[in-house]
């Protein structure tokens, strides 16, 4: 089995993929970002329903392009991971392209695959902050986003498996991040230690792969079962269990190390989103804004429909403790589900393909509107009890 920092050594990247990615001149799905690693550029895959290309296509201040009602004010700006983006889908396939061709009114996608909440996060601050800003902010919260928050670098994680398409889909390099300072037990926000695109040159490096991320507890936590455990410094990972009032690991019993790491890796992840969405909700309460979180995670949604518990029980019940408004898709599964007499697998692959298809987008949306016409003040034109031959259909109508 691989030492540890062997590990780290193999996770260093090839000069020619740093070049692709960083070659603004062609497509590529992601774009070199100094705060957050990498925003949406533009690309081809071959990723969609039925073995298709999708179109993926970038504005210039880093959102998702959207064709209905864009000459309108926007209300709406979304943030979160790939499922926000709506990976796997074209541009018009979205579920903010569905609702705002619905609602009569524009809706800004800012999601981007593989980002944590941290991340997104802090990409809500940085645009709402600017022109690009919105009344109303959806943060959308995607399974394995809790743990994504704390790493340094997620490419450290995936890289065994993930395919960079020679730098076309490289991506999750070095972002900013949240971690636990052992010594004070508190949370501690980190800016990129990678943020510019000469200084991104230094993955191409072994030695600084592993001095940058050797002391990365939820690195470790997430690579345990993998690699030789002597090279991992289970003294701290154990003050983290601790800190989270969890068990800790054993080193003694090899057996058990990575089911003991799982249970802190989730202690430590819902830990952060905690700490998150009470930043995000303290952001938009100064700035004037109304915020929504969104929940959906394939784990959770088979877990219920198999009639088990949810793993991320800590979460909902925090958010129940918050009074944020929240919208809970877990939920809508299981509630449409029981109108099918079908297996779980087979009910999920009407609207998954990975990630939603076009169809699970569309029903994504349409489960979704119900709160968000509830939610906007005034309500959306196509709900509004206005006489209709009032409207002006000139904004509706081409030159």
């Amino acid at each position: 089995m691989l030492s540890y920092e062997q590990y780290l050594r193999n996770s260093a990247v090839s000069k020619d993929i740093i070049d692709v990615f960083l070659d603004n001149a062609q497509p590529s799905w992601a774009r070199f970002d100094s705060e957050l690693g990498y925003t949406l550029g533009n690309s081809l895959p071959r990723d969609g329903l039925d073995g298709s290309s999708t179109i993926s296509t970038a504005q210039k201040n880093g959102a998702r392009t959207a064709h209905m009602y864009t000459d309108k004010p926007c209300r709406i700006n979304t943030y979160g991971n790939s499922f926000t983006q709506c990976h796997q889908v074209s541009d018009g396939e979205t579920w903010q392209h569905y609702l705002a061709s619905h609602l009569g009114e524009p809706i800004r996608n800012f999601g981007m695959g593989g980002y944590g909440v941290y991340q997104a996060m802090r990409r809500m601050i940085r645009t709402e902050q600017t022109n690009d800003g919105a009344d109303y902010v959806i943060l959308y919260i995607w399974g394995d986003d809790h743990l994504r928050s704390i790493m340094r670098c997620r490419h450290a994680v995936i890289y065994p498996w993930w395919n960079p398409r020679g730098g076309l889909a490289f991506h999750n390099n070095f972002w900013a991040n949240l971690e636990m300072d052992i010594e004070s037990r508190q949370f501690v926000e980190k800016d990129t230690l990678l943020s510019t695109p000469e200084s991104l040159y230094q993955m191409t490096d072994p030695d600084f792969m592993v001095e940058a991320l050797k002391d990365d507890l939820m690195l470790q936590l997430s690579v345990i079962g993998r690699v030789n455990p002597s090279g991992l410094d289970f003294a701290r990972l154990n003050v983290l269990a601790e800190i989270f009032g969890v068990p800790g690991i054993d080193e003694t019993h090899e057996d058990r190390l990575a089911a003991s790491a799982e249970s802190i890796k989730y202690a430590y992840g819902f830990a952060a989103t905690k700490y998150i969405v009470e930043k995000a909700i303290g952001f938009c309460r100064g700035q004037g804004k109304e915020l929504m979180v969104v929940l959906l995670c394939p784990t959770v949604t088979r877990q219920l429909l198999n009639n088990k518990p949810r793993y991320d029980q800590d979460i909902v019940d925090y958010l129940d403790s918050t009074g944020v408004r929240y919208f809970d898709m877990n939920r809508v599964h299981l509630e449409d589900y029981a109108d099918f007499n079908l297996s779980v697998e087979d009910y999920l692959k009407r609207y998954f393909i990975g990630h939603y298809s076009p169809a699970g987008n569309h029903f994504f949306a349409y489960s979704l509107k119900d709160t968000i016409v509830d939610w906007l003040n005034p309500k959306p034109i196509t709900y509004r009890s206005d006489d209709s031959q009032l409207i002006d259909f000139r904004g509706y109508l081409p030159d």
